[in-house]
């Protein structure tokens, strides 16, 4: 099954590159390359991808701004920010948004190929250096109460594992569970915690007193 995608990238040129790099793949399809978030926005709405590729900062709606109106369309909808960027207080306004990774457009073809599947599957793509970058981040602001402490013991495994690396599939494996059921459970972890995705919720985890 082809995992589906959509680019929002207001470079003509890098635009190309990205859909003819995406369809070159057997297992990737791209439904569609948009240069502003105000024509994106509908066609994501409508197509549904299994993954977006967003630049940050695109004529008019923010790259930001465009993940937070999709998330609260499609909160499972998973993206990928894919920009020059590589400040803190971006990479960090991305992952508050909502984005499920951070990749710089630096980044060698394989990496961004790679990045939409790892999001496919539940994973969270980021290059090495910005992953840094996103701890170093959560250092400045200092670690907070135990919020894991609210949660159940399940959710507890799973955030464990996700903080190992582990996708959701694999979780699932090992806790003997449906990958669903661990998306369902990764979604009661950042309500608990009070972050909006996955790496937040990681980095905070990091952070906290064992």
């Amino acid at each position: 099954m082809k995992k589906s995608v959509i680019i929002v990238e207001d470079d003509l040129e890098l635009r190309e590159q990205l859909t003819g790099i995406l369809e070159a793949e057997s297992d990737i399809k791209c439904l569609g390359a948009f240069a502003t978030g105000e024509e994106a926005l509908p066609n994501i709405l409508a197509k549904k991808p299994d993954v977006v590729l967003m630049d940050i900062k695109l004529p008019g709606m923010s790259g930001i701004e465009c993940v937070l109106e999709i998330k609260r369309a499609f909160p499972e909808m998973q993206i990928v920010m894919v920009t020059v960027y590589e400040d803190s207080e971006r990479i960090f306004q991305a992952l508050t948004a909502g984005a499920s990774g951070y990749i710089v457009k630096s980044s060698p073809p394989r990496q961004l190929i790679q990045a939409v599947r790892d999001a496919y599957i539940g994973g969270a793509p980021m290059s090495i250096h910005i992953a840094r970058k996103v701890v170093q981040h959560f250092h400045t602001l200092g670690a907070s109460a135990r919020e894991s402490e609210n949660l159940s013991a399940r959710e507890r495994e799973v955030l464990d594992l996700l903080a190992l690396g582990f996708i959701y599939k694999e979780i699932g494996a090992k806790l003997n569970i449906s990958a669903e059921t661990v998306r369902s459970h990764v979604k009661n972890i950042c309500e608990k915690m009070h972050v909006r995705s996955r790496l937040e919720a990681v980095a905070k985890h990091r952070l906290e007193p064992h």
